[in-house]
């Protein structure tokens, strides 16, 4: 079915049709308080990624959602038996002249994905997606649905929104497979190592040179006012503008950074080389047991930079989490060269936008173009170089 033809098919004003599939109501909740009970029990049991917890979103709507002037909008589909079957962890903003939803967490979340019921994931069908949009067209609430940067597939299980009609996302994501009792040296070469152990040598020589994952509420804060002081620095030298500088992001991240999970560990996990002298590299992400996956990262300003610590630790977390267990492991979307050095294989994020109004029709014609631009710029070598030219110069 063509692009045009969904929209016309969720836009047609025609009288509200019953439900037909497992999805018997479609609730939305404006108030994260009241979607707390049932989104913890769909986190602890369901299918979803670590960027989708509730200590991690929640913190992300109380501190930096204002910016972006999105409320929440937090779908609840539910079947005949009042069980829950999928949450949806939305925000509402106005855009295109449009009131258009989309996955709370701003760009802060490297993976988009609701929660979901396992077993209701595993057999939904398309007449279940129809139910669930024409639930939300019977409540005009909102306009479209811009749902981006969604893994195709997680924990091996498929993400049931890629039965909407849908396309490539801007960029996918490098990603490390991590087979079970894989040798270390599958993972990260022989060469490789030998090069970074010798590099290493240097770093050894520091007093109190080690590796670390903060667990403590004060190593959490000493290497987040570290990162806060030297991120800015290195994302001016890059000429990047500074996203954590945009208001409420530094609140987020340590409010999420310091909540502890049911499992026992953070929302935000922190990994660190360190010694006596000065922290020298961190990297920080989010994690289930299954895979790791990057949020951010900064490294020394001082003369120990030389030995690129940034390396080292992520090969010191791949190690990790090779022995913890993990699966995967990937370093954020995007295609910078040091995520190549680790990760080799590709995963396909997809975005859908999906009109729910007739208001709805040209704003979601309008994001997908932009998204549509946005793949060609970055899977253009000639067009990206001149992007990046155009953006340093005004910048």
């Amino acid at each position: 079915m063509t692009m045009a033809a969904v929209i016309e098919s969720r836009t047609a004003e025609a009288p509200a049709q019953p439900l037909t599939s497992g999805i018997t109501r479609v609730d939305i909740l404006s108030d994260l308080a009241a979607a707390e009970p049932i989104w913890r029990a769909l986190e602890m049991s369901g299918l979803s990624t670590p960027y989708q917890r509730f200590d991690f979103l929640g913190a992300w709507q109380r501190h930096a959602a204002a910016q972006h002037d999105a409320t929440p909008l937090i779908v609840v589909a539910w079947d005949a038996q009042q069980r829950p079957l999928l949450l949806l962890p939305l925000a509402l903003r106005h855009a295109c002249g449009a009131r258009v939803a989309g996955f709370m967490g701003g760009k802060h979340t490297s993976f988009n994905m609701g929660l979901w019921d396992r077993a209701f994931a595993a057999s939904a069908t398309p007449g279940d997606l129809d139910d669930l949009l024409n639930g939300l067209h019977q409540r005009d609430v909102v306009d479209v649905l811009a749902l981006t940067q969604q893994p195709m597939r997680w924990r091996d299980q498929a993400n049931p929104l890629a039965l909407l009609p849908y396309q490539p996302s801007a960029n996918g994501c490098p990603v490390l497979t991590m087979p079970p009792g894989a040798d270390p040296t599958a993972l990260v070469s022989n060469s490789f190592r030998r090069k970074l152990k010798a590099k290493e040598k240097k770093l050894q020589a520091l007093p109190g040179y080690r590796y670390l994952i903060a667990e403590t509420d004060a190593e959490i804060a000493r290497l987040l006012n570290w990162f806060f002081k030297v991120k800015p620095i290195r994302m001016a030298e890059q000429k990047l503008p500074n996203v954590f500088a945009e208001p409420g992001i530094e609140a987020f991240v340590r409010e999420a950074c310091s909540a502890r999970l049911a499992s026992g560990r953070r929302a935000i996990e922190i990994h660190a080389l360190d010694c006596d002298e000065e922290i020298i590299a961190l990297f920080a992400g989010v994690a289930d047991g299954e895979r790791f996956s990057m949020m951010f990262n900064t490294y020394t300003l001082s003369e120990h930079a030389r030995w690129s610590p940034g390396l080292i630790l992520m090969r010191d977390i791949i190690d990790h989490c090779a022995g913890a267990g993990y699966h995967r492991l990937d370093l954020g979307i995007g295609t910078d060269d040091y995520k190549r050095m680790f990760c080799k294989d590709d995963e396909p994020i997809f975005d859908c936008f999906i009109p729910l109004s007739a208001r709805g029709w040209l704003a979601a014609m309008a994001l997908s173009a932009l998204h549509r631009g946005k793949h060609l710029v970055k899977h253009n070598p000639a067009l990206l170089d001149l992007a990046q030219r155009l953006r340093g110069a005004l910048r």
